[in-house]
């Protein structure tokens, strides 16, 4: 196949895969031409340069992971709450988009454009996680303090290498999830265990 008939979205898709594997350095026409058995030729009839690459990238990213995310949790027609649960899990529970997405935050560190983007993209993400708990807490900065907890134990969680003594990470995180978005329960030891 000659490079010119190698669709662009396959370079973009290519230029994500080596994001997710070794940080926006790898992301070269070069070696993407290569990974996709094409000359490196075909990429300028698509893209000005590697910056137009990484742009369009970012782009794809963006509506795959909020976009996309956003409209199959609304096509699920579950509770708010559990479209936020969704929403995690469709984005950070180790599918395609989470290596995309750590290392897109990786380079937002030292990229200002992009850590504008990043900061677009959280922000739509941490709306859901509000608008979901504001159907149970009237209170706005609790409402914030739980998104940004759940926002935070879903990113997070990929950078903590503790044990959880007697439990499995996910036990761990789908006790969080429960204390976040189910509000204050009304049995107390629906968290706790029954009384000793």
């Amino acid at each position: 196949m000659g490079a010119l008939r190698t669709p662009r979205e396959k370079w973009v898709e290519e230029g994500l895969r080596a994001l997710a594997e070794g940080g926006v350095d790898a992301v070269r026409v070069e070696a993407l031409a290569k990974a996709l058995g094409v000359t490196k030729g075909g990429f300028y009839g698509y893209f000005a340069d590697r910056a137009a690459l990484l742009e369009a990238m970012l782009d794809a990213w963006e509506y795959e992971s909020v976009d996309e995310v956003l409209a199959r949790v609304e096509q699920e027609g579950c509770d708010a709450r559990d479209k936020v649960r969704l929403a995690g899990r469709l984005t950070f529970s180790g599918g395609r988009l989470l290596p995309i997405d750590l290392a897109v935050r990786d380079w937002a560190r030292r990229d200002e454009a992009v850590a504008e983007r990043l900061r677009r993209v959280d922000n739509r993400r941490m709306q859901l996680a509000r608008d979901g708990i504001a159907t149970f807490c009237d209170d706005p900065d609790e409402v914030e303090a739980r998104a940004l907890l759940a926002f935070c134990a879903a990113i997070g969680n990929h950078f903590l290498a503790a044990d959880h003594p007697g439990q499995t990470r996910v036990q761990v995180l789908a006790r969080a999830a429960d204390l976040i978005l189910d509000g204050p329960p009304s049995d107390p030891s629906r968290f706790t265990g029954p009384p000793a």
